[in-house]
């Protein structure tokens, strides 16, 4: 910590205005926070606890592993003697429609293609 401390004291001793910290400055105090905690780095090194925070969270997302993702997922639909139920509410300005849907999917799928098309 005390590495940081001076680095950023001497960044402070040469700064004109209000330029904005280094993000090497940044990054190694959020290495800290991340071992020693937000509170106690941001008032040793005299920073803004949220932007340290937000800093820290930042380095820890990107420091993560991607995940592979799998390039193909097999869905097996559970074996079972009866057909699936579905129901359906529709509500319009008419009144509700009520339909109990009793059958496999490519049926839905040939009825709901077959329902659209009269309503559309």
């Amino acid at each position: 910590m005390r590495k940081v401390y001076r680095r950023l004291e001497r960044w402070r001793s040469k700064r004109q205005g209000r330029a904005r910290i280094p993000e090497s400055l940044w990054a190694a105090a959020g290495e800290l926070a991340r071992e020693h905690g937000v509170n106690p780095v941001s008032r040793v090194l005299r920073l803004e606890f949220n932007h340290l925070r937000r800093v820290t969270e930042s380095n820890r997302r990107r420091k993560r592993k991607p995940r592979a993702m799998p390039a193909f997922v097999e869905l097996m639909a559970p074996q079972s003697g009866a057909a699936p139920t579905c129901i359906f509410e529709i509500h319009g300005q008419r009144g509700t429609m009520r339909i109990e849907w009793k059958g496999t999917p490519a049926d839905l799928a040939s009825f709901s293609r077959t329902l659209w098309e009269m309503i559309s």
